[in-house]
């Protein structure tokens, strides 16, 4: 017979020290978020009634999620804090914390600012844009432009490949570049020198002050982004024509920006939260674009009267000698200008190309399934 040694009994002080480690150790192994929390301020340059309003919500959604509960972004409609054009200003500034807009509204520090939105096409679209932007020069040259040349205490990044810019609405239908000569017309960005260039007298304005403009006749005609935000500032109320296609805005994205200096005072795991949430809203803007632009332009065709026609080639093509000539002359005098614009132009030749060679033919198909329902009659 085996005898089992017998143990020694744990003292109440042991026993007491050993659950205390036990539990140090237990409580230790969730990895708990020790970040400050922190409510961030950004404000947009949209009006309440903006899809793109509903497009800064959700990135702002996103990251309210993700963030929950030590961070979180606080989102106000143009003009709780300034107005649109002036968004940037306050970021810089640290009046606000972040914002959302367009490189378009911002380019009048530097020509070169409206690449990142209005710059030539060279046969590529927004896609092939944000491409640019993150797996090419983009980002680096935007931040020297933002922080090296104009001193800006911001970081950005880019988000949401909009569709093809309409040429815009009108109170007749223009055919030629000769229709278009000495026709006050608001447009943005760099869109406004080639328009200048083809002989409109152009004036920039927010898009919650182009009805009144063209109420008052200050402007006869204008653009402003797509079907869904035409419509839902009452666009079918002062115009009943709409051009579709067009070359002045053809790459434009959105924007989000923070103050460099709060954003570089965040713990790291906040920082990634609100960088890595541009991807995902990206595709959700676009995701939520696509049905309600095709759904609203019906609207304005069936419900409001509006007569939609794509815009003629001879116009196209005069856009596309106009960007020649806007290029040329701002490439002449700003360094800065000509050398993100070669890098867009130089990127964009082998990306396009593939693009274009490969892509189907759209019209062939939709005319298939739909051409005696509704034809596209162009």
């Amino acid at each position: 017979m085996v005898t089992k040694p017998q143990s020694k009994p744990t003292s109440r002080r042991k026993f007491l020290a050993g659950a205390a480690l036990t539990g140090a150790a237990t409580i230790a192994l969730p990895q708990i978020s020790r970040a400050q929390t922190v409510t961030l301020k950004m404000q947009g340059s949209w009006g309440a009634g903006d899809i793109f309003n509903d497009m800064a919500k959700q990135y702002v959604d996103i990251v309210n999620e993700l963030g929950a509960p030590r961070l979180k972004l606080d989102y106000l409609n143009a003009g709780a804090v300034v107005k649109a054009f002036e968004v940037q200003d306050a970021v810089n500034k640290g009046v606000l914390d972040g914002g959302h807009l367009v490189a378009a509204y911002w380019y009048g520090k530097n020509r070169a600012a409206s690449l990142f939105g209005t710059g030539p096409c060279y046969g590529w679209d927004a896609h092939q844009f944000l491409s640019w932007f993150y797996y090419g020069d983009g980002h680096k040259l935007y931040a020297e432009l933002t922080q090296k040349v104009l001193n800006l205490d911001i970081v950005g990044w880019y988000l949401m490949p909009l569709p093809t810019q309409p040429l815009g609405w009108f109170k007749f239908e223009p055919k030629t570049p000769a229709d278009l000569k000495n026709l006050k017309y608001r447009t943005v960005g760099l869109a406004s020198n080639v328009m200048q260039a083809m002989g409109l007298k152009v004036t920039q304005l927010p898009g919650g002050e182009i009805i009144p403009a063209m109420e008052k006749g200050v402007i006869e005609a204008f653009e402003y982004n797509n079907p869904t935000s035409d419509m839902r500032f009452g666009a079918a109320d002062v115009a009943k024509y709409y051009m579709m296609s067009s070359y002045h805005q053809n790459n434009e994205c959105l924007e989000i920006e923070f103050n460099k200096t709060k954003f570089e005072s965040l713990p790291k795991e906040q920082q990634a939260i609100l960088t890595h949430a541009v991807a995902a809203a990206s595709s959700k803007n676009l995701w939520m674009a696509f049905p309600q632009y095709g759904k609203d332009l019906q609207t304005l065709i069936q419900k409001d009267g509006v007569h939609v026609y794509r815009t003629s080639e001879s116009i196209l093509q005069a856009q596309l000698a106009a960007w020649d000539k806007v290029v040329a002359q701002y490439s002449s005098e700003n360094e800065w200008f000509k050398k993100i614009s070669d890098n867009q132009k130089a990127w964009a030749k082998d990306v396009a190309y593939y693009n274009i060679l490969n892509a189907s033919d759209s019209k062939l198909a939709y005319n298939h399934y739909y051409g005696q329902e509704q034809p596209l009659g162009f």
